[in-house]
């Protein structure tokens, strides 16, 4: 595992770097990952748009800020992600808005998914490549903490139900999806990810 997180931290980008290739991409009617088609670029355009919205508006409690500047351990996410995918359009933000706010506590780093396929095999979800993945790892051994993803408790509550009652994930439930994240503002994935972060830092020397 060290060396697939290894290679990938070797290719990764920064959240801003990474926000750049999925702009740049667009205007080129493209979007990132190994397939391409109307559909996904339709989606990383909406996703850009929910992005730019997103790093003005969401906001990192103060007691939030105090526990993250408060960690012992030097940390790096490493965030799985592809520009076409919505939840990632959610949280990476929101991601990015904790890091910041950490100090120099945690560093981001972002890779694709289709680059890196080998990571992505490390950390599936019910045997799927669902993404955003973040990975936590300790920066003075490398080694990978834990990992959380792709989706806050209630957005997957949402989309597990959704799929008991009908069957399928269809437009109708990547709306509902949108309105819990818009309603959220990104609260439950702040407080899922630092009582992580806590829970981790203890062990920590």
């Amino acid at each position: 595992m060290k060396i697939s997180i290894a290679k990938a931290l070797f290719n990764s980008h920064s959240y801003l770097e990474y926000r750049k290739i999925v702009s740049d991409l667009l205007l080129d009617q493209k979007s990132t990952g190994a397939v391409q088609s109307e559909e996904l670029t339709h989606y990383s355009s909406l996703n850009d748009t929910r992005m730019k919205r997103l790093d003005k508006t969401i906001a990192v409690p103060e007691e939030i800020t105090t526990r993250l500047k408060a960690l012992k351990g030097d940390y790096i996410w490493l965030v799985i992600s592809e520009g076409w995918c919505g939840d990632a359009a959610q949280l990476l933000p929101v991601f990015n808005k904790m890091v910041l706010a950490s100090g120099d506590k945690i560093e981001m780093r972002v890779v694709l998914r289709d680059e890196n396929d080998e990571l992505m095999n490390l950390f599936l979800t019910n045997k799927s490549k669902s993404i955003p993945k973040l990975i936590v790892i300790h920066k003075e051994t490398s080694g990978a903490l834990a990992h959380w993803g792709p989706r806050p408790k209630g957005a997957s509550d949402l989309i597990i139900d959704y799929k008991k009652q009908h069957g399928v994930v269809d437009e109708e439930a990547k709306t509902a999806l949108q309105l819990w994240y818009l309603h959220d503002k990104g609260m439950t994935t702040q407080l899922e990810l630092i009582d992580m972060m806590i829970d981790i830092d203890k062990d920590i020397d």
